[in-house]
């Protein structure tokens, strides 16, 4: 799908040979910040979940995409969240997984990708991510592309012994 193909990168659905990769995603603890996470999942989980990642994003309120290199290395992923038709809107989030492919541009160009997914193919009216008030990174990440920060959630997140601020922002479409 051209939508989703950028000069770099490109996004793709999930594979059972994805197996370990996500695996490896949701048990890494440097990450559960972010992906609000306090248990390990089982490959017998995830196994399970990969099967079901077929069903469309109307039926389950949610999709996942691999952020593959041009050369077929899943380096990320990315996702559709709350898919709410009705209203038009859905939250959006992204991992990219290793540091060593982190602010190489990876980032921008699928949050662009899927933006432009969102708008086009899935007639999205909105979209709204939560980025705790320490993630820099994300925050310039998602300005970047246009959201607009419009709350700050006080105490929103209890990490290692204290409360952290979160913010809201949002990108409505033109």
């Amino acid at each position: 799908m051209i939508t989703l193909k950028g000069e770099h990168i490109y996004l793709r659905a999930l594979e059972p040979e994805d197996l370990e990769f996500i695996h490896a995603v949701e048990n890494d603890e440097a990450v559960w910040e972010i992906s609000n996470t306090q248990t390990p999942y089982s490959k017998f989980l995830i196994k399970q979940y990969l099967e079901e990642a077929h069903r469309d994003i109307y039926d389950v309120k949610q999709l996942r995409l691999v952020i593959s290199t041009n050369e077929d290395k899943a380096i990320g992923l990315i996702d559709l969240f709350d898919f709410d038709f009705k209203n038009g809107r859905a939250g959006i989030g992204i991992l990219i997984k290793d540091e060593e492919n982190r602010s190489k541009g990876a980032g921008k160009e699928a949050l662009a990708l899927l933006i432009n997914y969102s708008f086009t193919h899935l007639d999205l009216h909105q979209l709204y991510c939560n980025i705790s008030e320490e993630n820099t990174t994300s925050i310039k990440l998602f300005t970047n592309q246009g959201f607009e920060q419009i709350g700050l959630k006080k105490d929103w997140n209890y990490i290692n012994g204290s409360y952290k601020n979160e913010y809201l922002f949002q990108l409505i479409k033109n």
